[in-house]
């Protein structure tokens, strides 16, 4: 059993949709396919978005663009601090808690990255989060199967 849950009833609703908590992964800027998706599949595209936005603010620092690096940055801390953390379920005991504060870790180092355009900061970010990515991909054909 992971600890996200799968509907959250403090989610604003934009629109009625099949998934209630689709409007919550909207909001952080995953669209592609968040109406269809399952629990599991919406966290797999807000790992996937953070890598994306992560890589962008690296590259954007390295090119010396200050505004697309803060706002590649900025997506990256909503993703982790609106999506991730905000789908943690409470009663998931030890493992959400952890989370929770892995999460909270995470977006301070991105914050830290940003005022300091410390590219050593977004690596230690995305290395920190991939083995979580990789954890829940490789849980993905128990979960669909269990949804069967």
């Amino acid at each position: 059993m992971y600890a996200v849950s799968p509907v959250s009833s403090s989610v604003p609703s934009s629109s009625p949709r099949k998934n209630p908590q689709a409007a919550l992964y909207a909001r952080v800027g995953v669209e592609t396919g968040v109406g269809s998706a399952s629990p599991h599949q919406l966290v797999s595209m807000l790992f996937d978005g953070y890598a994306v936005a992560v890589a962008s603010a690296k590259s954007a620092l390295a090119a010396g663009d200050v505004q697309a690096k803060c706002a590649a940055i900025n997506r990256a801390v909503r993703i982790v601090d609106e999506g991730l953390k905000a789908s943690l379920d409470p009663a998931g005991g030890t493992l959400a808690r952890d989370l929770d504060e892995l999460y909270a870790y995470v977006v301070m180092r991105l914050t830290q990255a940003n005022l300091g355009s410390d590219p050593a900061r977004l690596d230690e970010c995305l290395a920190v989060m991939q083995p979580l990515r990789e954890a829940w991909t490789a849980i993905g054909p128990a979960v669909a199967a269990r949804r069967t």
